[in-house]
């Protein structure tokens, strides 16, 4: 059974703990029943309670005293809650310090826009220093937690509530900064995906587009938008970006900058606050970014002669 990148997270950490004594878990009073780390190594996992920037805090002082912690909480709370902790931690000082964080984007759907965020790549992008990713899929998840876990460096990874998606293949841990799907034939347009939800609504429209190629980006601070950029020009001319975040501080509008001359359409979640309830992709839905949306951008560029 495929397991959504909450789940692979705490997995894949556990695993690694196994073998690697100085890998904590840190949770913010949102480990619920039976977290297999809790499990398998209760002499390393803390629950901190809802005491957000303090847990960050903490895992900072553990860095530096050679651990390397995990910290887990809600994305709304993290990225913005825990704010300032994020930049002392992970950017002034350069802790070794990874921050997994669910409900991003409006995955939180009927919980309401306090547990709804669309701003967290606009805010950890601006802190020099950070790597930052949203994995698609399981396989992706756990290649992204090897990875942080061998670097010491600090990281944002960014993920859903419950969803559970199958990565897109790669070979070994060591990701391209392009996944690419193509098609026999030169394309006009070029789907770019971001995170889960952004990358599953350009399979779907890929599906019904097959004249699109489509570019998957799993790694989104500037060190790793700059290499795909790179190999994104060398391709392409004409970008559809689709992610579940703001247009402002965004994926589409670091890609515009960094590939002049290139036309770069954002498909995002706009400037809308959620008004009803619903699930995940109604919330979505009612912002705009739904796969309709999609398609209406990809058209323009397909009809487009030029």
């Amino acid at each position: 059974m495929t397991l959504s990148g909450r789940d692979a997270y705490r997995d894949e950490l556990t695993r690694l703990a196994g073998s690697d004594g100085s890998i904590l878990c840190l949770e913010a009073d949102l480990g619920g029943k039976g977290h297999p780390f809790q499990k398998a190594h209760p002499d390393r996992f803390f629950n901190l309670g809802i005491a957000e920037a303090t847990m960050v805090d903490m895992a900072a002082g553990l860095a530096v005293a050679g651990f390397r912690p995990f910290v887990s909480t809600f994305a709304p709370f993290a990225a913005l809650r825990a704010a300032e902790s994020l930049k002392l931690t992970l950017g002034y000082l350069g802790a070794g310090v990874t921050v997994v964080a669910p409900y991003a984007g409006v995955s939180g759907a009927w919980f309401g826009t306090t547990h709804h965020c669309l701003e967290d790549l606009a805010v950890l992008r601006s802190i020099p220093g950070v790597t930052i990713a949203a994995p698609y899929g399981e396989q992706e998840m756990r290649a992204v937690i090897r990875a942080a876990a061998r670097s010491g460096r600090p990281h944002y990874i960014r993920t859903g509530r419950g969803a559970a998606y199958d990565s897109l293949p790669f070979d070994g841990d060591d990701r391209p900064p392009v996944q690419w799907q193509t098609g026999p034939d030169p394309a006009k347009v070029c789907l770019v995906s971001v995170g889960e939800e952004g990358t599953r609504l350009s399979l779907e429209a890929r599906a019904a587009r097959p004249a699109a190629d489509h570019a998957h980006l799993c790694y989104l601070d500037h060190e790793g938008l700059r290499a795909a950029a790179a190999e994104l020009a060398r391709r392409h001319s004409r970008f559809v970006v689709v992610e579940e975040h703001r247009a402002e501080g965004g994926i589409a509008e670091a890609l515009a900058l960094l590939l002049p001359g290139r036309t770069v359409t954002g498909v995002n979640a706009g400037h809308g606050w959620p008004s009803e309830g619903g699930d995940h992709h109604q919330v979505m839905g009612g912002l705009g970014l739904d796969l309709p949306a999609v398609l209406a951008a990809l058209d323009d560029h397909l009809s487009d002669g030029v």
